[in-house]
């Protein structure tokens, strides 16, 4: 009734082929079951862990045809009824929660990350040296007469939390702040064992991290055994949990934990659902777990938000009284409270956005319309870019499909010619770093692949 020539219209084989297994299991010939299934398949394809069947609910189930999706209520009603449909907890192929539907396995991935998170987030290290932490914290982090630093309060949190979420744009210094905590974690060790991973989920983040703590560490006031023994290597989080080639298993999980004392995760707003939950699950209960990016930036390629819904899409927090007396008591600075009904313990806690960009001034055009872009304020972006008052900001007409060849012809004129001629790769790659294109779209004429083969005819050409 519903998928029968749907297969190219809205939903990919693999949806159809998913909601027809459904239908013959749930054996009652229900359309109604098939199309939930289709749908909340295709919803994981495009990135979320659940479908909400209030919105498709009466609706449309193609734009501009006839055919409508059932009504939110019977449509619950036959569900709950389905033996493939179960309640949270049951082992069944689907599972609907309220209005939400998932996939079985997202939803226990769901539920064990949150379970996860919060009880770390409740669970505070035992045997924080106070003063050696306050000593520590005055510094590397000197007053500035600026109010709050958030540098600060994030290296407080991530020493006295086992879980911290630092969240900032480029250019607000997450990884010198991230070099300052590992500092004071090995000197709340002592003479103690320390044991530091750091992660990233590609392998080029996780050399970027690598690069940026070892050059960091270099220049920061504490004692040379203490530089000696921060952490040196960043790998993936795929490596870090030791994935079994060809398995979606990992070496590490609850019941065989990681050997670590602290995991540092860099850019976990490309973190997925799955590997997030997986991550969680490998760690020791003890373990401190900070998670660090961007809550606007490089989301996940498969289903799940997780560091933007844990900063709660950027909503501004305060901090529980506990929280913030621990934090006045150590440093003599306020923070701002929490709303009341958040006690000791909460998320909220463990949450720090870094606010001061050292890399855009306040009159910079480019965080002027950074700011607008977060807020969601498409005009006021377009103002700023067609206005003309900055001097690092610029609106520029895109070119018709056809001048782009000769305006990349043009543009590549300006790339190293040198850099063919090294014999050391790390070189030729500095070289190439002189250089980019960047592409908002993949697919177009102006999008990655199209761009790609246009800069190839060009360098073949050339040589």
């Amino acid at each position: 009734m519903y998928l029968a020539e749907d297969t190219n219209r809205g939903f990919s084989n693999l949806d159809v082929q998913f909601a027809r297994l459904l239908a013959r299991l749930d054996g009652r010939e229900k359309p109604e079951v098939a199309l939930a299934a289709a749908l909340v398949s295709r919803a994981r394809g495009e990135g979320h862990i659940c479908l909400d069947l209030k919105g498709p609910a009466g609706s449309p189930l193609l734009p501009g045809e006839g055919r409508t999706c059932p009504n939110l209520d019977p449509w619950l009603d036959l569900l709950e009824r389905s033996p493939v449909v179960g309640r949270p907890g049951d082992w069944r192929p689907l599972v609907l929660d309220g209005t939400r539907l998932y996939l079985y396995r997202y939803w226990d991935y769901e539920q064990k990350l949150a379970e996860g998170l919060r009880s770390r987030a409740a669970l505070d290290p035992e045997g924080i040296d106070a003063s050696a932490l306050r000593e520590g914290l005055g510094r590397l982090f000197p007053p500035s007469g600026d109010g709050t630093d958030w540098q600060k309060l994030a290296a407080f949190t991530a020493v006295t939390k086992r879980l911290s979420v630092l969240s900032g744009g480029p250019g607000t210094g997450k990884t010198y702040t991230v070099a300052k905590i590992l500092v004071l974690l090995l000197e709340q060790a002592g003479a103690a064992p320390c044991r530091i991973a750091l992660a990233a989920p590609t392998g080029k983040a996780a050399a970027r991290l690598q690069e940026s703590i070892r050059g960091v560490g270099g220049t920061l006031p504490c004692a040379e055994a203490i530089r000696a023994r921060l952490p040196g290597e960043a790998m993936t989080v795929h490596r870090l949990l030791g994935s079994l080639p060809g398995t979606a298993s990992f070496r590490h999980d609850a019941a065989h934990p990681l050997a670590v004392d602290a995991v540092v995760v860099d850019e976990a707003s490309m973190v997925d659902l799955a590997l997030f939950s997986r991550l969680v699950q490998a760690l020791p209960a003890r373990a401190r777990l900070l998670l660090l990016g961007d809550r606007d930036q490089l989301a996940s390629v498969e289903a799940g938000a997780v560091l933007g819904d844990l900063c709660d899409t950027g909503r501004e927090h305060g901090y529980s009284r506990d929280h913030r007396q621990r934090y006045k008591k150590m440093t003599g600075e306020a923070l701002p409270a929490a709303d009341p009904r958040e006690g000791p313990g909460s998320m909220g806690d463990c949450l720090v956005g870094l606010r001061k960009s050292w890399r855009f001034g306040e009159t910079s055009g480019i965080r002027a319309a950074s700011l607008a872009i977060n807020a969601g304020d498409g005009q006021r972006v377009l103002e700023l870019a067609r206005g003309g008052g900055f001097p690092d900001l610029r609106w520029l007409a895109l070119p018709r499909p056809d001048a782009l060849p000769g305006l990349l012809e043009e543009r590549l004129g300006e790339l190293p010619a040198d850099f063919r001629d090294s014999w050391d790769p790390e070189a030729a790659l500095r070289l190439l770093d002189r250089f980019r294109i960047l592409c908002a779209l993949r697919e177009g004429p102006f999008g990655v692949a199209a761009v790609n083969g246009l800069v190839e005819r060009i360098l073949r050409r050339r040589g």
